[in-house]
């Protein structure tokens, strides 16, 4: 990875909408070298997807998202890849991450209610062999994700304090 490359990550990481040509004029370079970069980037499986962030509470939908700690027990020879990959292929799962700490996997799931993550997690995920147990947080609302702050906050009002 080069420096180009990593320059221009951070640009499509906070807007991904940006095109070489933009980016070319931002990093003062030839807009072919921004296209080539990307273009060696996705073939490497660096960028992987453009993806929008969307603010769901301004939407009229009832999606209800639960993260849930899992503890499990690692395969012989495979350690946490095989569970994992057993847990992140249900079309329910979001995000898999492995985790140092009191529990293995953090899975981030999505349902309609919360009858349907909570029927996930005892129907789906508790009952795999591996998994030794799980705990269950719903969340209720979203500050801050990716980087983009979702509510307008009020700046500081105090009165500056002068000498």
């Amino acid at each position: 990875m080069n420096e180009l490359q990593l320059k221009v990550l951070e640009l499509l990481k906070e807007d991904a909408r940006r095109d070489a040509g933009l980016i070319a004029t931002m990093l003062d370079v030839a807009e072919e070298e921004v296209k080539q970069a990307i273009a060696a980037m996705e073939d490497e499986h660096v960028i992987v997807k453009y993806a929008t962030v969307v603010n769901w509470s301004k939407i009229d939908d009832e999606k209800v998202t639960a993260l849930i700690e899992v503890q499990i027990t690692p395969e012989r020879g495979r350690g946490f890849e095989g569970i994992a990959e057993r847990i992140y292929l249900y079309p329910e799962v979001k995000s898999v991450y492995l985790m140092s700490g009191a529990y293995d996997l953090l899975v981030e799931v999505e349902g309609k209610n919360l009858k349907e993550v909570a029927s996930f997690v005892s129907n789906k995920l508790s009952p795999i062999d591996a998994v030794l147990s799980t705990k269950t947080f719903f969340i209720l609302k979203k500050y801050k994700q990716d980087g983009i702050i979702f509510e307008e906050h009020e700046g500081d009002h105090r009165l500056m304090v002068s000498p």
